[in-house]
This record gives structure tokens, sequence and C-alpha cells, in this order.
């Protein structure tokens, strides 16, 4: 069974477009969530950092909503741009992004740090 340091789960629930809470899926989670995965490869955190869906977190106010475990940091309103900073000052520096947080998260002691390096070429 693989062992994760951290689990990324984005929110890429779908509701009707017309829907007053609206939906993650129609505010590009699908997007987020593919471009975490590929970022974290690119950088060979793909077999340590999981990417993965999530229904509806229960955020819908917040835009594309993420959460990364086992920290419990809430985001909101992530955006494919957002994927970079995520990664390198949070999932690699420990160091969650204050402008994407949600309000009243869990409480946190310090987070812990992964190292990142590049992934081996194919075939070493």
């Amino acid at each position: 069974m693989p062992s994760f340091a951290r689990h990324v789960f984005v929110c890429i629930n779908e509701r009707p477009e017309d829907h007053p809470k609206g939906s993650c899926k129609h505010r590009g989670g699908v997007e987020v969530r593919d471009a975490l995965k590929s970022e974290l490869k690119k950088i060979g955190l793909g077999k340590t950092v999981r990417a993965n869906n999530a229904g509806c977190l229960d955020q819908c106010e917040a835009g594309v909503t993420v959460v990364v475990y086992p920290e419990q940091v809430w985001y909101g309103h992530v955006t494919v741009a957002d994927v970079s900073e995520i990664i390198s000052s949070h999932i690699v520096g420990g160091v969650p992004v204050a402008r994407l947080l949600l309000p009243d998260q869990p409480v946190h002691g310090a987070l812990p740090t992964i190292n990142s390096r590049p992934a081996p070429a194919r075939g070493a």
C-alpha cells in the first residue's frame, strides 16, 4: 500500500449551472486538480503527495475549495494560477498560503516540510 505524506483534496462537485450555490466543477475544480497532479509529478512528489478528487466540501460560496491533509488546511477561490504557490509554499515549505485560507481554520502547529527533488529521468 502506498504511503503518502499528504493528500490534497480538490472539490469537483457538479451542480446545474444555474444552481444558486454554484459548483466547483464549473469554476475550474478539475483543472486545479489536474494542475496539482501534473506539478507534483514534475517536481518528483507524485508518489509522496496525492491530489484527489473530492465531492462537495460544503464551502460552495468559496469557489474551488482545496483541503490539505493531514494538516486540515482549507483553501478557497483556488485557481490553476495558485497551484505552484500552494505546492512551493505549503506542500514543500510547510507555510500555508495566507491569501487563500478560508476563515475559521483548525488550529495548526508547525507544518511538516517535504523535500522536493526533480523526478529521475526515464530509464535511469
